[in-house]
């Protein structure tokens, strides 16, 4: 059975090592120490949230579509947080209350999960 959640998750996992990998060797020298560490923030939950991604899909596989939702809130946690995080480090554009609200998507995403495992 095809499923988009699953393959979004595990290709936003590659997306934050190498993310991860080019804030660690491509951007240590170019990137002021508090900017490299707000890149390096947003690849750690990008990461994180990728394998969360996975495992909604892998829980959404059994019939529970509330994993399938939470999967893809999570992506939009990942696309807000983290991908605003990326723009702060690497133009230090004002990203305002992008951030923000991709954490609560963050949260949204887990609690959905944890609502949706419970009705199962």
């Amino acid at each position: 059975m095809k499923s988009w959640l699953l393959a979004a998750g595990a290709i936003n996992a590659a997306l934050a090592v190498a993310a991860g990998a080019f804030g660690a060797h491509g951007l240590r020298d170019r990137l002021e120490k508090p900017m490299l560490d707000v890149f390096e923030t947003g690849a750690r939950y990008h990461l994180i949230h990728a394998l969360g991604m996975v495992l909604c899909a892998v829980i959404a596989a059994s019939g529970n579509s509330g994993a399938r939702t939470a999967g893809w809130i999570l992506l939009a946690g990942i696309v807000l947080f983290s991908g605003s995080l990326y723009v702060l480090a690497l133009t230090k554009a004002p990203v305002g209350p992008i951030t923000p609200l991709g954490g609560l998507a963050f949260l949204v995403g887990w609690i959905w999960l944890a609502v949706s495992a419970l009705r199962g």
